[in-house]
């Protein structure tokens, strides 16, 4: 069993930021939430639809998944891979069209990546490949965007740039997140899971205490809020 008894609710247009320690959970749900992986018990809702009973090609084009790490050694540019997220909304045999156009430079522009449509792949940085891979999934025009440690592996910078764009964009999102701080910024609500089981959730006011810190993480922290955003910031302690 790896999530088990989970019942949470995102509210439309929200961004619900999972936490948890490595191994409690929060990959799995996120393919299951877009059915990469089935439930084995329980149901799983978009709107008043249960996900099992929609076809894949349905949630494909409800549902945007940015996974941690997409890689590749093929020639191709920005706009070729952009491209890809309009898959779900094409036959075989359809012609690229205006629609689809339109659809790829908003997303381009969503991320500031317009400029760089005709830069090879291999040439970005980090983040600009991270802001690629949530272009490809905006260029699928989704309701809810799940992304994976979309901030992992980049620099504070880019770490900033990325929550903040997520944030921004006029999209459902759940994000797993390791660095509480950046999620009690980001998010509008939190659920932390542990041992595969939600133990938290609600505001980050609500979520994220010094008890929690102890319970769920191992470790001790002082929690205050932020004079500059107004949202928890934690302060770990070393012994």
């Amino acid at each position: 069993m790896i999530v088990n008894g989970i019942d949470i609710e995102v509210k439309p247009g929200g961004m619900l930021g999972l936490l948890g320690p490595n191994g409690s959970g929060k990959s799995s749900l996120l393919r299951l939430i877009c059915r990469l992986r089935n439930v084995k018990s329980g149901i799983i809702s978009l709107g008043d639809a249960d996900i099992a009973r929609m076809p894949r090609l349905d949630i494909a084009r409800r549902v945007a998944f940015v996974e941690q790490q997409a890689t590749t050694d093929a020639q191709v540019t920005v706009l070729d891979v952009v491209r890809l997220g309009r898959t779900p909304h094409r036959g075989p045999l359809s012609p690229w069209n205006l629609a689809d156009d339109a659809a790829v430079n908003a997303a381009l522009d969503h991320v500031g990546m317009r400029g760089r449509a005709h830069q090879l792949w291999h040439t970005l940085s980090g983040g600009e490949r991270q802001r690629v891979h949530i272009a490809r999934a905006l260029a699928q025009v989704p309701t809810e965007l799940l992304l994976d440690e979309p901030t992992n592996h980049l620099d504070i910078q880019h770490q900033l740039e990325i929550l903040s764009l997520v944030a921004r964009l006029p999209v459902t999102s759940v994000v797993a997140l390791h660095d509480l701080n950046l999620a009690a910024m980001f998010c509008d609500t939190l659920a932390v899971l542990h041992r595969g089981k939600v133990v938290a959730a609600g505001t980050p006011e609500e979520v994220l205490t010094e008890d929690l810190m102890a319970d769920v993480f191992g470790v001790r922290a002082f929690v205050e809020r932020s004079a500059h955003h107004g949202r928890q910031h934690i302060q770990y302690r070393i012994d």
